[in-house]
């Protein structure tokens, strides 16, 4: 085997997918099942608002020479960074390379773009190239250019989309786009829709970063339950389902509006057990922060992050098989690429990842396991490379990261162990705690609950998370009183009924 890229397969047909989405007033999530499965989680917290997609009007704090990068303050916590290759004049004119020092200087006021969430220590990575996606369209105003979804694959296709748009667009030849896959069957209403509203978009974001001072957020992109009609809709999803009344009116007025055919799909969901506890959502989310996932026959995969990348090691574990050795280690792979593909997507890890799959002395079974994780990977949204098996034996892939991974929204590195695991933070100890208040609530005829958890669960309930508590309490009709477990590390709390 080499290391040359390995194509993933284009025309699949993607499994029935539905989509639910679980809103609180402190945060978003959306599950993505295929089949059934759980292969997405998205979560977007109301005190963490993801950037990716955000305009600043940014300042220049320093320009680094040897680096050939910038930090812009956009009135972030952490200065953001911006590469000289994603600047708009050398993307542009890449045959005629420039430095920074000659392009950018301190205090020099400019309009940027945030590619990539701040992660870990790294500040947010940004782009002097605008972009503002649309339903079918991704408008590029600073460009000329039409492009076109590499998915679409038919050459008459492609070129009867691109007459279509050039027909809608004015004359003067200065407005740049990229077509979407949704486009395929859009009509050309739908089309001059899109393109009316992300030119009326972008004029206001250019009105205000003339009449604004630097470090103002100028555009802030759609929140995660419109995103999900705007980026993940597609005609194999089956069901939206959604349970919260006020979200979903929103959520329908935006499908009538801009995702032609969703609003059939979408339903409010309303039912005495919550939406992601009737799916056995909850219970999944936490088996995904474990190193350990278990294979249907007895095998397993450890998967470990760090910094720079993440590597899976798989091993057959209690599999025998049932003819010889070779046999076990060949089946125990196959079903680790399936398993593997899917919690890459589940976890979001990204960056470059390593895959330690048993060693297989058969040429044919390594070609055989290639095309299946190639196959596997396919369905993935989010970029992938896949490279073929390295000399040692290992399998090599990257996968785009523009926001952090699901360990990295949920937990925090654990004081205890130094760093050495994790644990949930206390919020979201807050928030599961009130998801428990509810469903003994629903479950049992209680006259007040007593909650005991660590001072930093409860120091959190008496502030930033007392309006959410009286809420609570108010909604359940009965009363929630707090109590101070010093013994108790941040994960570890009790719910007391009094009956």
């Amino acid at each position: 085997m080499n290391n040359n890229d390995i194509p993933l397969p284009k025309d699949i047909d993607r499994p029935a997918e539905t989509v639910l989405v679980n809103i609180t007033p402190q945060e978003t999530r959306v599950a993505i099942l295929e089949e059934n499965t759980l292969c997405e989680i998205h979560v977007e917290r109301n005190q963490g608002h993801g950037l990716v997609g955000n305009i600043y009007l940014g300042i220049v704090r320093r320009v680094l020479p040897g680096m050939q990068s910038a930090f812009i303050d956009i009135g972030l916590e952490r200065a953001a960074f911006l590469h000289i290759v994603d600047l708009l004049e050398q993307r542009q004119k890449p045959d005629q390379p420039q430095r920074i020092e000659h392009m950018l200087f301190e205090g020099q006021s400019i309009l940027v773009q945030v590619i990539k969430d701040p992660i870990n220590t790294k500040g947010a990575r940004l782009s002097t190239q605008i972009s503002l996606a649309g339903r079918f369209l991704v408008y590029l105003p600073q460009d000329q250019h039409i492009g076109i979804s590499q998915r679409i694959e038919d050459e008459d296709e492609r070129n009867q989309l691109r007459e279509r748009l050039e027909s809608l667009l004015p004359d003067d030849g200065n407005q740049g786009y990229i077509i979407r896959t949704s486009a395929e069957n859009a009509t050309d209403c739908e089309l001059q829709a899109d393109v009316n509203y992300l030119t009326k978009r972008w004029q206001n974001i250019l009105y205000l970063s003339h009449t604004s001072p630097p470090e103002t957020l100028l555009y802030q992109d759609l929140p995660l339950s419109l995103r999900v009609l705007r980026d993940m809709y597609s005609d194999n999803i089956d069901h939206i389902l959604v349970d919260s009344t006020i979200n979903y009116e929103r959520m329908l007025d935006f499908a009538n509006h801009y995702a032609q055919g969703a609003a059939d799909r979408l339903e409010l969901f309303q039912h005495d057990c919550p939406l992601f506890e009737k799916y056995d959502i909850e219970s999944k989310i936490n088996q995904a922060l474990q190193p350990r996932v278990n294979l249907n026959f007895g095998g397993y995969i450890i998967i470990e992050s760090t910094e720079a990348m993440t590597t899976i090691d798989v091993n057959t574990g209690g599999f025998v098989g049932a003819r010889n050795f070779e046999d076990t280690i060949f089946k125990t792979n196959l079903e680790a690429c399936h398993i593997i593909a899917r919690e890459l997507r589940l976890r979001n890890l990204g960056g470059i990842i390593i895959i330690d799959f048993i060693d297989m002395l058969n040429e044919a079974h390594q070609q055989q396991i290639l095309t299946e994780l190639a196959q596997a990977l396919a369905y993935d949204r989010t970029r992938v490379t896949l490279n073929g098996f390295t000399s040692l034996g290992l399998i090599e892939l990257t996968r785009k990261r523009t926001r952090e991974n699901l360990t990295q929204i949920l937990c925090e590195p654990c004081p205890v162990c130094q760093g050495r695991g994790r644990l949930k933070t206390a919020q979201t100890v807050c928030y599961e705690i009130q998801r428990e208040i509810i469903r003994e609530a629903r479950r049992l005829s209680a006259q007040e609950f007593r909650i005991l958890a660590a001072p930093s669960v409860i120091d959190l309930f008496l502030d930033e998370e007392a309006l959410s508590l009286s809420m609570l309490s108010k909604f359940i009709g009965i009363p929630i009183s707090l109590a101070v477990e010093t013994t108790y590390n941040q994960e570890q709390y009790d719910i007391v009924l009094r009956m």
